[in-house]
């Protein structure tokens, strides 16, 4: 098994150099050991890794529930239950998220309908609408 340099794990793994010493610092990716001159040098496990923390990612989740996920895998006593909770309470906070946007498109549907697209902006029911609600 040949050691990788942080540019290896970075260019397999589909993300930047900063981007795994980021992970690395957050403790999500373990301290590589260093050679004479001071390089990091991965396991070939680094990629799967950051590929993994990537993905998660993608799904919605924080780096602190990734840590929690991957912590998971290194418990005896964790179980599928423990990983698919987690993954319903991130469902539960997507489906929060969702119905935010969907109320913010409508609010903006409204606003965009009710402005004719022409003339001074003076009298613009979208400033206004912001206006007012930056009172509130």
């Amino acid at each position: 098994m040949k050691p990788l340099k942080i540019g290896d794990v970075a260019r397999c793994a589909g993300v930047g150099v900063e981007t795994v010493r980021y992970y690395e610092r957050r403790g999500l990716l373990k301290e590589p050991v260093r050679n004479e001159a001071g390089y990091r040098q991965y396991a070939e496990d680094a990629v799967s890794r950051v590929r993994f923390i990537r993905r998660a990612k993608e799904l919605g989740f924080t780096l602190k529930e990734i840590g929690e996920l991957l912590a998971l895998r290194l418990d005896p006593s964790a179980s599928k239950a423990d990983v698919k909770q987690r993954a319903e309470a991130k469902i539960i906070v997507i489906k929060a998220k969702i119905r935010d946007l969907q109320r913010t498109r409508d609010v903006l549907v409204k606003l965009t309908a009710s402005c004719p697209g022409y003339g001074p902006l003076d009298d613009c029911p979208i400033l206004e609408a912001l206006e007012e609600s930056g009172r509130a």
